[in-house]
């Protein structure tokens, strides 16, 4: 609802600036200017308006560079209000009202910019991608529900992955409160195992970011309204060890191919379950795995990870199901978290995947 209000406010804004254009080459008749406007700053008039437009349709449609078009339009608007103060004065407050939502919408930009410039460093360094390709001997070793599953997702004579891009869409909630939509983009990567995780939750019209940042053992999660207001940092031997979680989560569901690798050791339980260890930087971390009779994974679950919240570990679950097709991939397509608290389960995510790139070479 906000986002309509704001958007209605610089369109309204920007098209009262037609007037002064209007003025000047004489369409209309434009009474409520009565200082003279000169051809030329009619054009300037003209162009605030245009530069307003444009800014409100990039505001509605989400784009990030809204501020871009924006900070310039109030500027420019402003000194020709101060040009013609006495007819057009109380533009000045919403310039002021425009002017401070985009330098918000620009302390936005730069906090998820220090995720786009994470991702490429890293991806720099992951930059040996090689044709080698993921075959029977290579999960020979591996419990037999978990060779299954890897053969129905489909792994074997394709590339090993070093990397993946994954975006997922879906709602969170805290504990005795209500839903909220997010949007997510995260890049894992293998070899060096590290996880970088942007999410753009939805609460009450306003768009509140959140990195995670999990880098050779070292996690922090910082959430931060308008990227400039702190809401929730955290760091610490607690965050790593539930960020190494998470990461083998994604391993899981997403990058199964990964589970072959030398951080995990692996131990058969029965037919359709098997336990595994994933260490990472001297960080050790288990979790059981369940599989069905087709091959699917449907279940996940770890007591090595804790609730921010109340920082305090519960066993931890991720349920899925709804395997589709991603680039060659059977994968599952959605899925809930879950925590399982004393008095009863508890789902705290919905997550619906989006889209999966392995090996990437650049952001998008």
């Amino acid at each position: 609802m906000l986002r309509i209000v704001f958007f209605i406010i610089i369109s309204l804004h920007g098209l009262i600036h037609f007037m002064g254009f209007a003025k000047a080459f004489g369409y209309g008749n434009m009474q409520q200017l009565k200082i003279p406007v000169s051809k030329s700053t009619g054009m300037l008039w003209l162009a605030v308006a245009v530069l307003f437009i444009v800014s409100s349709i990039l505001f509605l449609q989400h784009k990030n560079s809204w501020w871009l078009v924006a900070m310039p339009a109030t500027i420019l608007s402003q000194i020709i209000i101060g040009m013609s103060w006495q007819d057009a004065k109380a533009g000045t407050f919403a310039n002021l009202l425009i002017l401070m939502a985009a330098t918000l919408g620009f302390t936005a930009y730069r906090f998820e910019n220090s995720y786009r410039q994470d991702v490429k460093e890293n991806l720099l360094h992951n930059n040996n991608i090689t044709a080698e390709l993921v075959t029977e001997k290579d999960i020979a070793h591996l419990p037999l529900p978990v060779q299954k599953y890897l053969r129905y997702a489909g792994v074997l004579n394709k590339p090993k992955v070093k990397n993946a891009r994954i975006v997922f869409e879906g709602q969170m909630r805290d504990k005795g409160k209500e839903w909220f939509p997010f949007t997510s983009e995260q890049y894992d990567f293998f070899d060096e195992p590290a996880r970088l995780f942007f999410m753009k939750g939805q609460m009450h019209g306003i768009t509140v970011p959140g990195y995670h940042h999990y880098i050779k053992g070292n996690a922090t999660m910082d959430i931060r309204l308008f990227g400039l207001f702190p809401i929730i940092k955290k760091q610490g031997s607690t965050m790593d060890t539930a960020e190494t979680v998470t990461l083998f989560n994604d391993m899981c569901l997403m990058v199964p191919s990964a589970l072959a690798g030398s951080h995990v050791q692996w131990q058969s339980v029965d037919g359709n379950t098997a336990k595994a260890t994933f260490a990472n930087h001297g960080i050790i971390i288990s979790a059981t795995l369940y599989f069905n009779d087709k091959g699917e994974l449907i279940n996940f679950t770890s007591n090595d990870r804790t609730a921010i919240a109340e920082m305090k570990k519960y066993p931890f679950s991720t349920p899925c199901g709804k395997y589709k097709n991603f680039n060659g991939y059977n994968l599952q397509s959605e899925g809930y978290g879950v925590w399982h608290y004393p008095g009863g389960e508890f789902a705290y995510g919905k997550f619906i995947l989006k889209s999966v790139e392995y090996n990437v070479k650049g952001l998008p």
